[in-house]
């Protein structure tokens, strides 16, 4: 795995963690792969509210404060991994097995100060339709991507088709 990519995933694991909070955690996979037990909702609030005001200054080009608390509440413990079976290791920002909401928040926090100083070439958006506040992760070619889901893409799509052929 690049190591671009498991950022990216973490990324990906941050969005969906905020996106979906009733559903916490977002991603089971990525937890049970680190051997990471499911958060109990009341105690990962806290962590993911500052977790959805670093992404909101990430995309609005703000400072991230959120992300420099994230990182002082919950350094990073950085080590070498290769549990995926990859020819190489790569790095991880929190120990396999630990406390969940600190897996998360130090995971996620490290991830996060990588993609707020533009490394990797991972791109954050808020969604474009009306009335969604869902975050997403745009690794396409062309970074073009403005809405989290085909859904709201289609809603928005059907709106506007709707709002040219009134009468």
């Amino acid at each position: 795995m690049e190591y671009v990519d498991y950022l990216g995933n973490v990324t990906r694991f941050a969005v969906g963690l905020v996106n979906t909070p009733a559903t916490v955690p977002g991603d089971q996979e990525m937890l049970t792969e680190h051997e990471v037990a499911a958060p109990d909702a009341a105690e990962v609030e806290p962590v993911l509210k500052l977790i959805r005001e670093a992404l909101g200054q990430i995309v609005d080009g703000v400072p991230v404060e959120a992300v420099d608390t994230l990182l002082r509440r919950y350094p990073p413990r950085m080590h070498l991994s290769d549990h995926d079976g990859a020819d190489h290791p790569h790095i991880h920002f929190a120990r396999n097995g630990d406390e969940p909401v600190r897996w998360i928040g130090q995971t996620v926090g490290a991830a996060l100060a990588h993609v707020a100083t533009g490394d990797p070439g991972l791109t954050l958006g808020r969604c474009a339709a009306e009335g969604c506040e869902n975050f997403f992760v745009d690794q396409s070619k062309n970074r073009t991507r403005r809405f989290c889901s085909n859904t709201c893409a289609s809603r928005t799509t059907v709106a506007a088709y709707r709002a040219r052929n009134r009468v």
